[in-house]
C-alpha cells in the first residue's frame, strides 16, 4: 500500500513538472533570443520530469495493491484496471519515450524532423492531465493541482499567442543606406558610367532599394553581431 501512495505522489509531481516544462517552453518560444536562464531551467525540469515519470510507473507496477504490469504501462488500454484512464497514461508515457529517443538521436535525425516530433510534448500534457483526473478523482488535492496546472498552461498559451516573435528580416538603417549609396558611387567611378539599382529608379525607391540594402547588410554585417540566422531560431 505504501508503494501505491508513492506512485500517486510521484504521478502528481510529474504532472506539475510537465506543466512547468510546457509553460517554460511557451515562454522560450515567444522570444526571438531566449534567455539562457529560461533555456537551462527548461532543460533541467524536463530531465527531472522524466525521472519522476519513470519512478511513478515503476512504483505503480511494483505495488501489489492493483494489478498493473509493464505491458499495461506501455500498451494503451490493455489493463483491466480503469482501462480508459490507465490507457491514457500509457499513451502519455509512449509520447514521452518518443521525445526522449528522438532527442538522443537528434544529430542523426535532423533538426526539422526532431522539431516535428517535439510537438508531441503538447499532446502528451493534456493526455497526462486526463489520466491524472480519471485515476485520482477521489482526491481533492489532485483536482486542485490539476486546476492550477491548467490555469498556468492556459495563461502561458494566451501570452504566447498574443506575443508572436518578430519576423527575422534585416532592418533598413540609415547607415546601411549610406553604405549602399557609397557602393553604387564607387562602382560608377570605376566603370565610368552611371549605375542604377536593379528594377529602375522607381523600383529602387521602394522594394528594389530594400532588396539591395538588405543584401549589403548581410554581406557587411560582422559575424556574431546577431540577426536572424538559422541558429537564432529555436
Amino acid at each position: 500500500m505504501t508503494l501505491w501512495y508513492a506512485a500517486r505522489a510521484f504521478g502528481m509531481v510529474s504532472v506539475v513538472l510537465l506543466s512547468a516544462v510546457l509553460v517554460l517552453g511557451l515562454l522560450v518560444s515567444a522570444r526571438r533570443r531566449p534567455l539562457l536562464v529560461l533555456t537551462g531551467l527548461h532543460r533541467s525540469l524536463s530531465l527531472l520530469a522524466v525521472v519522476f515519470v519513470a519512478t511513478h510507473v515503476a512504483a505503480a507496477v511494483a505495488d501489489g495493491y492493483v494489478s498493473i504490469g509493464w505491458t499495461d504501462a506501455f500498451v494503451p488500454f490493455a489493463s483491466s484496471y480503469h482501462p480508459l484512464w490507465l490507457g491514457l497514461g500509457a499513451v502519455a508515457l509512449d509520447l514521452v519515450v518518443a521525445l526522449i529517443v528522438t532527442s538522443l538521436l537528434r544529430a542523426r535525425l535532423g533538426l526539422r524532423f526532431w522539431k516535428a516530433v517535439h510537438w508531441l510534448a503538447y499532446a502528451a500534457w493534456p493526455v497526462a492531465v486526463a489520466h491524472g483526473i480519471g485515476v485520482g478523482t477521489d482526491s481533492a488535492l489532485v483536482l486542485g493541482l490539476t486546476a492550477v496546472n491548467v490555469t498556468a498552461v492556459a495563461t502561458a498559451l494566451v501570452a504566447r499567442l498574443r506575443r508572436r516573435p518578430p519576423n527575422p528580416t534585416p532592418r533598413t538603417t540609415p547607415a546601411a543606406v549610406a553604405r549602399t549609396t557609397s557602393g553604387y558611387a564607387a562602382r560608377t567611378a570605376l566603370n565610368g558610367k552611371s549605375e542604377t539599382p536593379p528594377g529602375g529608379t522607381a523600383h529602387a525607391a521602394s522594394g528594389g532599394a530594400i532588396g539591395a540594402v538588405t543584401g549589403d547588410v548581410v554581406r557587411m554585417a560582422p559575424a556574431g553581431s546577431g540577426g536572424a540566422g538559422a541558429g537564432g531560431v529555436r
